[in-house]
């Protein structure tokens, strides 16, 4: 039966990434409106008949979305089965549940009733924060069966912190990129880094859409120079563990063609495959990250215990600090 948890897991990963790239493709196609202001049905069928592009975009996210919602469902069901002595997989099938519910909601909503820009950007936010929890549950899965070791494996409290703002700032950097394409603000200042490199310091002439894409462009940089910072620090501290000097390796890298492939859209005036991958690689990033995260998460229960159980212990004279000292 762990086999087949393990192959849902994977499967539900592999899917929550195509639900991710299937929302940015809608939003990027201009598809929001393929099937009208029906859900779930589709301009009212269920097996539309009057079919244009936009309608087999939308229909096919949805019908992807359904698929991968019921292939969650069962891994949930199964991994509080047979794994619910482990709290962190008992939390994270919850959530895994719990947020694809509220991002299906959130589309529902949006289909029936519309939103506003700045409610439809946090779509994308919430699906990638339900990505994240059904991508951890997968991690979670092969470290109980040892195909992940992250045993001895302890992270200070200075990283720790680090770890938690990097993840809610990759949040609003995230949201901050959803909004851009929401205003269709992706076209609106056509040189890079800056909006014109001609006047870049020309602040005071930038509109409302100049604004929320420069914004975008300065959160995202300062990412990618918060990731190459840390990078260099736990692979420092940390350089006997694989999963750190990897982990982090693979982060900083992804982030890097994430801010390439932002560049990349407009130099290819918003080529929907560079637009797609742009949002493959900052999904990618924010899965690791979250993974540190809950490493960090563990190793402040580990210091929490320790120091309960100090609370009940005589100290030796002249004994060896321990590792989480």
């Amino acid at each position: 039966m762990i086999r087949t948890i393990k192959w849902l897991s994977v499967v539900s990963s592999i899917g929550m990434v195509f639900i991710l790239l299937g929302g940015a493709l809608v939003t990027k196609t201009g598809s929001e409106d393929g099937c009208g202001n029906s859900w779930p049905l589709c301009h009212g069928q269920l097996f539309p008949t009057d079919v244009s592009p936009e309608l087999l975009i939308e229909y096919s996210h949805r019908l992807v979305s359904t698929v991968i919602g019921a292939t969650i469902l069962l891994l949930v069901v199964l991994a509080w089965i047979y794994l619910s002595h482990n709290r962190e997989v008992k939390f994270l099938s919850a959530a895994s549940l719990f947020f694809i519910i509220v991002q299906g909601l959130i589309g529902a909503a949006a289909v029936v009733w519309g939103q506003s820009d700045f409610v439809l950007a946090l779509h994308f936010g919430i699906s990638l924060i339900s990505f994240a929890t059904v991508f951890l549950l997968t991690l979670l899965i092969f470290e109980m069966d040892r195909k992940l070791d992250t045993r001895n494996l302890f992270i200070k409290k200075k990283d720790r912190i680090h770890l938690y703002a990097l993840s809610v700032y990759t949040l609003i950097v995230v949201y901050t990129g959803a909004l851009v394409r929401h205003v269709n603000a992706n076209l609106v200042c056509g040189s890079w880094p800056f909006c014109s490199n001609e006047n870049p310091f020309a602040f005071s002439d930038y509109n409302f859409h100049q604004w929320v894409q420069m914004s975008h462009r300065m959160l995202a940089g300062i990412l990618f120079i918060w990731t190459l910072v840390i990078m260099v620090k736990m692979i420092k501290r940390y350089k006997a563990h694989r999963i750190v000097t990897f982990g982090f390796a693979s982060a900083f890298l992804l982030i890097t063609l994430q801010v390439l492939f932002g560049a990349l859209i407009i130099f290819t005036q918003l080529n929907i495959w560079v637009s797609l991958f742009h949002a493959f690689f900052i999904s990618l990033y924010f899965g690791i990250v979250s993974y540190f995260v809950l490493l960090a998460s563990r190793s402040y229960r580990m210091k929490k215990a320790e120091q309960k159980e100090s609370e009940y212990y005589v100290p030796v004279e002249n004994e060896p600090k321990t590792k989480f000292s």
